[in-house]
């Protein structure tokens, strides 16, 4: 049994034939990356084996390194974690919001899995389901964008993220839902709103709505998002789930529908570090031996003991709760006392870089989106008004906003020369309200463009690589996050981070009271 399709909350459509399809807009930077590697369909990277091992408690709850366990342990077969999970999207108001529509070919590609676990031949990922975001391409899918305005667009052939992980035996089974053009507003105006599963009134965050909420909810141990502002460890952050922003390139945006060319990242989601370190390796199209060593080191709890971690006392920690500011406080005595040496950082001026990534982002959405501006009535109103910032700047202004990428990267790789990573508060407050689009901090509200991006933008400017997490719960008892920053490709030694923090929390581990336990 699949999921059913979600029921647009409008009552027409464009029609086919004026259909707009966003892969068809032109990245300039596709000139200098003269295609895409191939797919390395090879199942040999070596990877620690799970356990095999039963999960105890509803199979819903289990994450990736479980289910993998359970199937070895032959106590769970993929077929029937696949029709699980359909039936509570299919029955849970989380899965009528967060998920838009089934995947075809998913039943078929859990029984190819159930075959291979029984015969002793599994891939490295084999019978793990993961929800897409309606940005990404899935062979044979409606992919829309979470717009009106591409109708009921087919993608003809997986993005190669999707087809990567599929080589390894992961099973695409559910678009997730998006703000429209990963750029919209919290009301989608195809869709509508995805409400948080710990709040009803409160946003998961964006863009990638639907994957935060569906992991939060337990509707599948895996989902792919992007993020060009924060649009992965948003809603990572605001769900109580965990969330790589990878480096910048390590993940094909071929695929996917450009927001920025220059800013846009693909990424997982999922419930733990551990999970995304298994998972990280077989995202690329080609397979690199050193990213799939430094992940396997995450598997194996490879110590943290001197491990030199940056603490910014400006900009990171400013329009910051309070409840936020000592979750954070706590997470980094929990990672001194694990060996780690705490380093107070020198003070950033962090805000020109932040502003110049508005300037690149909304430039980049006005070159891209613009000629459908004689159709602007079908455009989300937030859309709408960042593409009307962006035709205003100049030239120049998106040129030297281009400019401050190098002073803002070279300014971090200089104070992390001898440090190993950043831990930075995640968001400045708890869930956002979704009748007046706030954010409370300490009892103050703040307009969501003033908070949500202050403390993850930066790092799409830079293309570090960036990790949110779960650092506990907030006044409002709603979950607060930990960014952990690492150099450039060192997506690994945020992995390690994050792995050993939750190896000694169970921050991780709380869900939404609706989830069962």
């Amino acid at each position: 049994m699949t999921p059913a399709p979600r029921t647009a909350h409008v009552l027409s459509l464009p029609g086919r034939g004026e259909a707009f399809d966003p892969l068809l807009m032109i990245d300039p930077t596709r000139f200098d990356r003269h295609g895409g590697a191939p797919v390395d369909k090879r199942s040999d990277a070596h990877m620690p084996g799970a356990e095999a091992r039963a999960f105890s408690g509803p199979v819903r709850n289990a994450g990736v390194e479980a289910l993998l366990s359970a199937f070895a342990s032959r106590s769970l077969k993929p077929s029937t974690l696949l029709q699980t999970l359909c039936d509570a999207i299919g029955t849970t108001r989380d899965g009528q919001e967060a998920v838009l529509r089934p995947v075809a070919g998913a039943e078929e590609a859990a029984r190819e899995s159930d075959l291979r676990w029984a015969s002793g031949a599994p891939r490295p990922l084999e019978g793990i389901p993961f929800g897409v975001k309606d940005i990404i391409d899935v062979a044979g899918t409606m992919v829309t964008s979470g717009s009106l305005l591409t109708g009921d667009r087919i993608a003809p052939a997986d993005a190669p993220v999707v087809a990567a992980l599929r080589a390894q035996g992961a099973i695409p089974f559910a678009m997730t839902a998006t703000t429209e053009f990963a750029c919209g507003s919290p009301h989608n105006p195809r869709f509508g709103p995805v409400t948080n599963p710990w709040d009803r009134t409160r946003w998961t965050g964006g863009s990638s709505t639907g994957s935060g909420a569906a992991l939060a909810a337990s509707l599948m141990p895996l989902a792919l998002g992007t993020d060009t502002g924060g649009s992965i460890r948003v809603p990572s952050c605001w769900c109580g789930t965990t969330g790589l922003k990878p480096s910048r390139e390590l993940v094909s945006r071929n695929g996917v529908a450009p927001l920025s060319w220059t800013l846009d990242h693909v990424g997982p989601m999922a419930r733990s570090a551990r999970d995304i370190a298994r998972v990280l390796p077989f995202m690329a199209p080609s397979t690199d031996p050193q990213l799939v060593e430094a992940c396997a080191d995450v598997l194996v709890e490879a110590s943290v003991a001197g491990m030199r971690i940056g603490v910014p006392t400006t900009w990171f920690t400013e329009r910051v709760d309070a409840a936020v500011l000592a979750n954070w406080q706590g997470a980094l005595a929990t990672l001194e006392n694990l060996g780690c040496e705490l380093v107070t950082l020198p003070p950033l001026d962090i805000e020109p870089w932040h502003n110049a990534g508005w300037v690149i982002l909304q430039s980049e959405l006005a070159t891209l989106h613009s000629p459908q501006l004689d159709r602007e009535t079908h455009f989300d109103q937030g859309l709408l008004h960042r593409l009307r910032n962006g035709l205003a700047y100049s030239a120049v202004d998106y040129g030297q906003a281009l400019q401050a990428r190098i002073a803002a990267l070279d300014a971090f790789l200089d104070v992390m020369a001898d440090l190993d990573a950043i831990v930075t508060p995640g968001l400045g407050g708890e869930a956002g309200r979704l009748d007046d689009l706030t954010v409370e901090v300490d009892g103050v509200p703040h307009a969501f463009q003033t908070v949500i991006s202050r403390n993850t933008m930066i790092f799409d400017v830079t293309g570090l690589p960036a990790l949110m997490l779960p650092s506990g719960l907030g006044r409002q008892g709603l979950p607060t996050g930990l960014q952990i920053v690492g150099k450039p490709g060192a997506d690994a030694t945020c992995l390690r981070l994050g792995a050993a923090f939750q190896a000694v929390t169970q921050f991780h581990l709380a869900a939404p009271a609706e989830v069962p336990a």
